[in-house]
């Protein structure tokens, strides 16, 4: 039998990780800049945590979560996204107890969702997402959305609009809910099953509908700014003021709703326009959530975030910034007893910080030194018969060509003094 990686994955390999590896620096260092830390939550949850979180009615839930018994009969889901963990993590864990109010956390990891797979979309995919949870200040709102910028900025992913909107508070949700049945109860029939079904419970998630996008009654459809309470219009204007203070474009769509219930009051998406992505591409977006914190059995507590697929980050950045991962020294032997010459000299510099490798495969000269072109080696270190018997290393710098003789007690300072100390 032949064995390949289930539909909608894929393998990750040793000529693409550098740009892995590139971005996830990129991202925590932007975290680390907005005094954002890392939390860790497990890849799959209760059932019941996605249900009610997410929302039954959304696709997400009702369609595209992996769900499966586990040995004692309990409905476990893989996660399909990653505020519901940090969510139940901050309650349980009761985070809201802490001194600072106001909690910064990021998560990184695959998340797991059943859809079609396509370019930048997979069935187990990344997602890079931040949440603020504790304050309820339309300050917090933008700070989440300049961050979301400024990791656009740092990947110089250019043609990226940011998209903003207003679901306002319970009251507005209620009267935009009504306002929408009223809207589509003449189309019903008109309509696919899930919009049918999500009528009564959501009518919220009938614009999310990818089957009757296109119908006239999708693009009449009332705008939820229209039905915001004064609370939830001044929170946006705020949101609106201090965007325009910091000289950040924006477009206010009013027809954007997100995917997800538990959103509130101001969401956002960054679309871009970029030629691999295909225009109008979202590669990330998020908004408020007061809600849900309470909804999970804590106190009432506002969060706000935001998440991006990392996938479509990597083929948007198309190689942007990022760095080959290379090594400091590829160590060379030419015969038996330089090989064990070469491997306590590697352990050596390992041991003082420095990335090295050597050719295991007994090869000549001109094979080793196209291993060394290949890792972008910055040194190579030659060792023969001579070199073990003199205790030297002949060392060659693969960017001025330069060859010389090193004693072997002198080469951590030469390496120090050429790449810094470790």
């Amino acid at each position: 039998m032949k064995y390949i990686a289930p539909r909608g994955t894929v393998d990750i390999l040793p000529d693409k990780i550098d740009g892995w590896i590139g971005l996830e620096n990129i991202l925590r260092t932007i975290a680390e800049n907005y005094n954002v830390k890392e939390m860790r939550t497990p890849i799959f949850e209760h059932t019941e945590l996605f249900n009610r979180a997410v929302g039954d009615t959304t696709d997400v839930v009702s369609k595209e979560m992996y769900s499966f018994e586990d040995k004692k009969g309990r409905s476990i889901t893989l996660r399909p996204e990653g505020t519901a963990g940090i969510a139940r993590s901050y309650v349980e864990n009761k985070m809201y107890a802490l001194p600072e109010k106001l909690q910064k956390v990021f998560y990184m990891g695959p998340m797991f969702r059943y859809e079609r797979p396509q370019s930048g979309r997979q069935r187990q995919f990344h997602q890079f997402g931040v949440e603020m949870l504790g304050i309820e200040s339309p300050y917090v709102d933008v700070e989440c959305m300049m961050m979301a910028l400024n990791i656009v900025q740092a990947l110089n992913i250019r043609d990226v609009t940011l998209h903003i909107n207003s679901l306002g508070d319970e009251a507005s949700r209620d009267a935009y809910r009504e306002a929408l049945k009223d809207h589509f109860r003449p189309h019903l029939k008109e309509l696919c099953y899930d919009c049918n079904t999500r009528f009564e419970k959501n009518p919220l998630r009938i614009l999310d509908c990818k089957t009757d996008k296109d119908h006239p009654a999708m693009k009449s459809a009332p705008c939820t700014i229209d039905y915001l309470t004064e609370t939830a219009k001044a929170h946006f204007d705020k949101v609106c003021e201090l965007l325009d203070a910091l000289e950040v474009k924006y477009v206010i769509d009013p027809n954007m709703v997100r995917g997800l219930d538990y959103y509130s009051h101001t969401i956002f998406e960054l679309i871009s326009d970029a030629s691999v992505l295909g225009a109008g591409s979202t590669i990330g977006g998020g908004g408020r959530y007061n809600g849900l914190v309470e909804e999970l059995g804590g106190p009432a507590t506002p969060g706000v975030g935001f998440a991006f697929g990392m996938e479509r980050l990597i083929i948007a950045m198309n190689n942007n910034h990022l760095e080959s991962q290379h090594i400091d020294v590829y160590v060379m032997p030419l015969g038996e007893e330089s090989k064990d010459y070469s491997m306590q000299l590697m352990a050596a510099l390992r041991a003082n910080g420095y990335c090295a490798d050597m050719d295991f495969a007994d090869r000549g000269l001109k094979g080793q030194f196209k291993s060394a072109d290949r890792f972008v080696a910055r040194f190579s270190f030659i060792i023969g018969e001579d070199e073990v018997e003199n205790e030297t290393i002949t060392v060659k710098d693969n960017i001025t060509k330069e060859q010389k003789q090193i004693k072997v007690e002198e080469i951590i300072d030469f390496l120090d003094s050429k790449l810094g100390v470790r």
